[in-house]
């Protein structure tokens, strides 16, 4: 093809080409027409990237590594802060915590965490309300190391919190750390993400002369024997620093600061090979949550098969039917429907479905939503005004660093101290001053249930392994294992133990249940309980049997 004063010229040489008369140009052949005018379009490419791109989805997350210098007083403030930064998966150091426990912090997040002593050391990881039923193992193995594994729409993510001895520290110590650190990267499946986040105590530094394949050239200063270490461990495992993959300004690198001194000490790893899903790596300025340390952020994209959603559950509003006038319209509904009839039909499923249907008009029913939990009543407005002051005191001390901005960021820390200590007393003493009525007793029970539920790693059992010990992610594959194991467990060729000849046969006839045992069941039942698979509450199956008439009349 020839282009002369802007118009094409046909080769004659190649088949299948021929032009229109607006000097198009016709190209076929077997795979189908393109018609193009001035210029070719160029779009297979794209097409197919799009389709490929179609058979999955990406899902972005923000993990993030801190050293608290201890948890306590700083869970709530811990949660608005990764909530304000938009951080899914966040590892703390230096908790200062003892035993071995989960806890909700607030707004919807959850600490995993492990500690042996109150004045030192301790670790943790905070995950997102999203991801905590994801959650399929916590493995504690010191007050150093701690690993998590969750599962991501069929992706295996391992995020591990480490923090290693100081410098003033034993070498003896320090090489019994990496020892077990390396025994917990050992340990996890070479399929599987891995993400570290660490205060390793040391300085990798900067520039990455014979280190290129696990760091990148954007460290902070000279590297010492701890920095060493951990590029070492970086080699022998085949991870990467990422935070020195990213070109950033000094501020947005320096994860240390005290008594005039810049340092790197805080560092986020992740295996080699997966180093191409991260995006974005930094530190975070203007956080006033620890005192000493800077939170390092880094975005990675994980590409996961494409799931259909499953069904949200709605239930239906019966808890208002405690309002008299919301019960009489329900009364008066029931009975248009019923024709003006005082009396249900005598067949169940006819008179479940009338009431079910009755109930979603007039009741209405929920979003299929859960609730958060309202673990931190008392983080109010006043609360939160004194932490945003205490945060742009902080920043203003970052930029000044004078005395003036030293004593009012004090000042500010202290400041909050009191009005989160005046918040929780007012809230504790509403509480107290509810525990004898009845709507106290149920938030006392309810507190209860939420704190027992906290405090377990594992909500639900998500997948399963299959004969060959490899896990199971998809809901068929897990459905298809359990299968297969209980028709084995309940197979006739297996053998089992009969005792026929000592089960007595009874050789009358049994009498139907009759109207008034099912009375006396009704009235032994209590309200307010759970709803059965008929979604008709306690107190209406009461009426449709004649023992109460506070619906129907």
């Amino acid at each position: 093809m020839r282009i002369i004063n802007n118009t094409f010229i046909p080769d004659r040489s190649r088949p299948g080409l021929t032009t229109t008369a607006t000097g198009a140009v016709n190209l076929q052949g077997a795979g189908g027409n393109l018609t193009t005018v001035g210029r070719r379009k160029r779009g297979g490419r794209r097409v197919r990237r799009q389709r490929e791109k179609g058979k999955g989805r990406d899902i972005d997350l923000r993990i993030g590594t801190l050293n608290v210098g201890t948890m306590t007083g700083k869970g709530r403030e811990l949660a608005d802060m990764m909530e304000r930064r938009k951080v899914d998966v966040l590892c703390v150091q230096e908790t200062r915590w003892k035993g071995s426990k989960a806890r909700s912090i607030g707004g919807g997040y959850k600490l995993f965490y492990h500690g042996v002593d109150r004045k030192r050391n301790g670790v943790g990881v905070i995950l997102k309300g999203e991801f905590v039923n994801n959650v399929l193992k916590v493995k504690r193995v010191s007050d150093r190391v701690m690993s998590i594994k969750l599962e991501i729409e069929g992706v295996m993510m391992n995020v591990v919190s480490g923090y290693a001895p100081q410098v003033g520290c034993e070498l003896e110590e320090k090489e019994r750390f990496w020892s077990k650190f390396d025994e917990v990267i050992e340990s996890i499946p070479r399929g599987e993400r891995v993400v570290v986040g660490a205060d390793f105590n040391g300085h990798v530094g900067e520039g990455n002369r014979g280190d290129e394949e696990v760091m990148g050239r954007f460290g902070v200063k000279e590297r010492n024997l701890e920095g060493q270490m951990v590029v070492d461990f970086a080699k022998r495992m085949e991870m990467a620093v990422v935070n020195t993959y990213f070109q950033k300004r000094e501020e947005h690198r320096v994860t240390y600061r005290s008594g005039g001194r810049s340092t790197q000490v805080d560092y986020i790893l992740c295996r080699r090979g997966h180093l191409r899903e991260v995006s974005d790596c930094k530190v975070v300025v203007g956080e006033s949550v620890a005192r000493q340390h800077r939170m390092v952020v880094c975005k990675m994209t994980l590409e996961v098969r494409k799931k259909k959603r499953g069904k949200t559950e709605k239930k239906t509003k019966w808890w208002k039917l405690k309002n008299e006038e919301t019960c009489e319209e329900f009364r008066q509904k029931l009975r248009q429907v019923l024709g003006g009839q005082d009396e249900l039909p005598d067949d169940w499923e006819t008179t479940a479905e009338v009431i079910r249907e009755t109930g979603r008009k007039v009741l209405g029913v929920s979003s299929g939503k859960r609730k958060e939990g309202k673990d931190t009543w008392w983080w109010n407005e006043e609360v939160q005004e004194c932490v945003q002051r205490k945060r742009l005191a902080r920043r203003k001390w970052d930029v000044e660093r004078t005395e003036e901005s030293r004593q009012e960021y004090k000042e500010a820390q202290r400041r909050v101290k009191r009005e989160v200590a005046k918040a929780k007393q007012k809230t504790y003493d509403e509480l107290y001053d509810r525990l004898d009525t009845k709507e106290g007793e149920k938030d006392l029970y309810r507190l209860a249930r939420q704190r027992d539920r906290d405090g377990k790693d594992v909500q639900q059992v998500r997948v399963i392994k299959d004969r060959d010990g490899m896990v199971l992610t998809t809901q068929e594959s897990v459905q298809k294992r359990w299968k297969e194991y209980f028709e084995e467990l309940m197979n006739k060729e297996n053998d089992r133990e009969r005792r026929e000849e000592d089960v007595e046969v009874v050789e009358q006839e049994v009498a139907e249940i009759g109207k008034d045992e099912v009375r006396k069941a009704l009235k032994r039942m209590k309200s307010g309980k759970a709803v059965g698979p008929d979604d008709v509450p306690v107190v209406l199956r009461r009426d449709s049997s004649g023992v109460s008439n506070q619906f129907v009349q």
